[in-house]
């Protein structure tokens, strides 16, 4: 099987205050609901502004998942009022997940909307002078042109995190990865300060996307209403 021929998704839903405790009962139990795939993760999220605790959004969960086929999890579904699925192309991808490399990539360009997922496990002794940068790159990231929706996401409150952010094309995602000044600074100091412990960046091709765009945080009014 080829890398074209992945199954890779990302699976967002939204809760009602009601049932955020039925979530946190199948976050529990959350490698029950993943045998049918080759990797896969539950996830917490939130606006990926802070990264800290503060900064969690209980209403809203995630997975994301690579598998052979196509994969549902109707034990999420019933519990949300609103859920999305992105399907997804690797096109890019450097770092590892839990000691794994879950992503191959095609290496393909693409000209249509496209993903980035930024992941890491921070070093406890860094995770201050982490903390201290990111409101400056969250800023600058919610007022760059061509940004269609992000959220952050992690394994846990503290420490291991990620975002996710959708791009309407390559292009516009480059722009902000390398021209503005904040994020290129955190990039410049990433090697010196060591501050994670491990680290996965990969881009994606989206290739569909279902359900409710606002789950993803969408912030494109005239692609929302499409």
């Amino acid at each position: 099987m080829s890398p074209a021929d992945d199954h890779v998704s990302l699976h967002v839903w939204r809760v009602p205050r009601r049932a955020v405790g039925a979530a946190m009962l199948r976050m529990a139990f959350a490698r029950r609901h993943l045998s049918p795939v080759r990797f896969g993760k539950f996830l917490g999220t939130g606006t990926g502004a802070t990264f800290g605790p503060g900064d969690t959004d209980l209403t809203r969960w995630a997975a994301i998942t690579v598998s052979d086929a196509p994969v549902r999890f109707p034990q999420w579904d019933a519990i949300a009022e609103k859920q999305a699925r992105v399907d997804l192309e690797p096109l890019v991808s450097r770092g590892e997940w839990s000691g794994r490399s879950p992503f191959r990539p095609t290496g393909r360009k693409t000209d249509g909307m496209v993903v980035a997922l930024t992941r890491a496990r921070l070093r406890p002794t860094r995770a201050l002078r982490f903390w201290r940068a990111v409101p400056a790159v969250a800023r600058e990231v919610a007022d760059a042109p061509g940004l269609l929706a992000r959220f952050g996401l992690g394994e846990a409150p503290i420490g291991w995190q990620g975002t996710v952010s959708v791009w309407r094309s390559t292009a516009d995602l480059t722009a902000f990865a390398y021209r503005q000044p904040e994020h290129r600074a955190v990039i410049a100091r990433t090697p010196t300060d060591g501050w994670y412990a491990e680290e996965l960046f990969a881009r994606f091709a989206v290739r569909d996307l279902t359900g409710d765009r606002t789950v993803l945080g969408w912030i494109d009014k005239e692609l929302t209403e499409r």
